[in-house]
C-alpha cells in the first residue's frame, strides 16, 4: 500500500473528499466506491460538490503504484461506464421531473419558458455543450439534467454522452497512470490536480469566447 504520507494532501475541500483518504477508509473497496462517487458527482445533483477530475486522477496514481490492485483496463471500462450510466440517469431526471417543477405557477425561478430556452440552447449547442461541460467540475453534474429538462435528442445525448465519458473518465485515470510513476509528480499532487482542473476549464472558456465573438461579428 502507498502510505498517505507518499502524496500531499489535495487542499480542494474537505479532508474526506481527498482522494487518498477515500483509499485509506475504503481499504479493498476503494475503487468501488470510487467508481459510486463517479456516478454520483455525474448524474445526481447532490454529487456536485464531489472531487471527479482529482479521484480519477488518484485512481490512476494508485493503480501504478499497487495502492489498487485493479487492473488499468478494467478500471477505465468500469469508471466509463459509471460515468455513462451517471449521465443517463440525470438526463432522466430532468426529463421526468423537469417540467412538473418549472411548471409550477408560484415559482419565481423555474418557469415555463426556462425550459424552453433550455430547449432552444440545447437544439443550437446541445451536442457540443453536453462533450464541453464533462470537463468542467459543477457544471457536468448540472448539464445532464438540464439536457432532459430541454428534451435534447435522445440519440444525440446518448451518443455524445458515451464519447464524452469514455474521453473524461478512463483519459483522466490513464492520464493518472501514465505519471504516477513520475517523482515529480508524486511530490506535487496537489499541483498536478489544481493543473488538471484549471485545464478542464479551458474548453469551456474557449467556447465562451469563440461564441461572444460571433455574436458581436453579427451586430450591426
Amino acid at each position: 500500500m502507498l502510505a498517505a504520507s507518499a502524496v500531499d494532501t489535495v487542499a480542494l475541500g474537505p479532508d474526506w473528499l481527498d482522494p487518498t483518504n477515500v483509499v485509506e477508509t475504503f481499504g479493498a473497496y476503494a475503487f468501488l466506491a470510487v467508481v459510486l462517487v463517479i456516478f454520483a458527482e455525474c448524474g445526481l445533483l447532490i454529487g456536485f460538490f464531489l472531487p471527479g477530475d482529482s479521484l480519477l486522477f488518484m485512481t490512476g496514481v494508485f493503480i501504478a503504484s499497487g495502492s489498487i490492485d485493479t487492473p488499468l483496463w478494467v478500471a477505465c471500462l468500469a469508471l466509463a461506464i459509471s460515468a455513462v450510466i451517471g449521465n443517463l440517469v440525470g438526463y432522466a431526471i430532468g426529463w421526468r421531473a423537469g417540467p412538473a417543477i418549472f411548471d409550477k405557477p408560484e415559482s419565481r425561478v423555474f418557469k415555463p419558458k426556462h425550459v424552453a430556452k433550455t430547449h432552444e440552447f440545447f437544439e443550437k449547442y446541445g451536442v457540443k455543450a453536453i462533450f464541453l461541460a464533462r470537463f468542467v467540475p459543477i457544471v457536468r453534474t448540472f448539464i445532464t439534467v438540464m439536457a432532459g429538462v430541454g428534451r435534447m435528442d435522445t440519440r444525440s445525448y446518448v451518443a455524445v454522452s458515451t464519447v464524452g465519458g469514455i474521453v473524461w473518465a478512463a483519459g483522466i485515470t490513464a492520464l493518472g497512470f501514465a505519471l504516477g510513476d513520475i517523482a515529480f509528480i508524486r511530490e506535487h499532487i496537489e499541483a498536478a490536480i489544481i493543473l488538471i482542473v484549471v485545464v478542464s476549464v479551458i474548453p469551456m472558456v474557449v467556447e465562451a469566447y469563440r461564441a461572444r465573438r460571433k455574436v458581436s461579428a453579427e451586430l450591426p
